[in-house]
């Protein structure tokens, strides 16, 4: 390794140290204390404080010389215990969707450039199973991908994403977001090895946090937009949306509230 590489761990290392010191009961740190604990050299501590300052990572105290977890870190730890909530509240509703739909139940996280399959639920009571390994990242032309983006808050993201595609598949792939956007839902009808995918957005308070999905044969999987799959998988991403305390934007924007 370079000395450039153990330079660059050990100031992760150390950020990493730093951070470790907050808690309930030190929610804010002065320079002095992170350098009694740290057992470093106060330069060396007010450098890494300030440069961690800068990055978003903390933010400046109520005392004098102190800090407390920035924005950041808030914003990343909201993140990792929606998720954490999520995977938690989706098994019994993947397993009542695959019940009522007969075909798989999958949701799916959304991963650094598209949706990652997290939770599956197979429906082994009724004749061929069609299935997804969870890890599976999905591309951006999935009924789950579609899904995610069109009710990603950050649009600038999604334009660069469909930016990554050959013109004619952007085009095809706006209107389906379009379509989803307007519908609550998005259907991939069957493919060339007839399978099928109805996905739908669940909601958290901070926006879409994951997809909910059957997926089946065509045989088994009618994709009728007003058909008895599609109200399923809807009812079911409106019930886990509603335990995530999230509100989908139909329902925002509903004019009889």
């Amino acid at each position: 390794m370079t000395e450039q590489g153990q330079s660059d761990i050990q100031a992760v290392s150390r950020m990493a140290q730093i951070l470790g010191l907050f808690g309930p009961e030190d929610p804010e740190l002065s320079v002095s204390e992170a350098t009694e604990r740290l057992n470093l050299n106060r330069t060396t501590v007010h450098r890494y404080l300030t440069s961690m300052t800068a990055a978003g990572l903390l933010e400046r105290g109520s005392r004098p010389a102190s800090y407390t977890p920035g924005r950041l870190i808030i914003q990343l730890g909201a993140f990792a215990i929606g998720q954490r909530r999520i995977i938690q509240l989706a098994p019994a509703h993947l397993r009542d969707l695959a019940q009522r739909t007969e075909v798989s139940a999958v949701l799916s996280l959304w991963g650094p450039s598209g949706p990652v399959v997290s939770l599956v639920e197979e429906d082994s009571a009724h004749g061929t199973i069609v299935t997804v390994r969870v890890g599976s990242q999905l591309s951006l032309d999935t009924a789950q991908a579609i899904a995610f983006l069109a009710f990603l808050p950050d649009q600038l993201q999604v334009d660069r994403l469909l930016a990554s595609l050959p013109s004619a598949q952007r085009s095809g792939l706006v209107e389906r977001i379009a379509t989803a956007r307007e519908t609550g839902l998005s259907i991939y009808p069957a493919n060339r090895r007839g399978i099928s995918v109805i996905s739908a957005p669940v909601f958290a308070d901070s926006g879409v946090c994951a997809t909910i999905a059957a997926i089946g044969t065509d045989r088994m999987l009618p994709t009728a937009p007003d058909g008895r799959p599609a109200l399923a998988v809807k009812e079911t991403a409106a019930a886990l949306t509603k335990e995530m305390g999230g509100t989908s934007p139909d329902a925002q924007s509903d004019p009889s509230d």
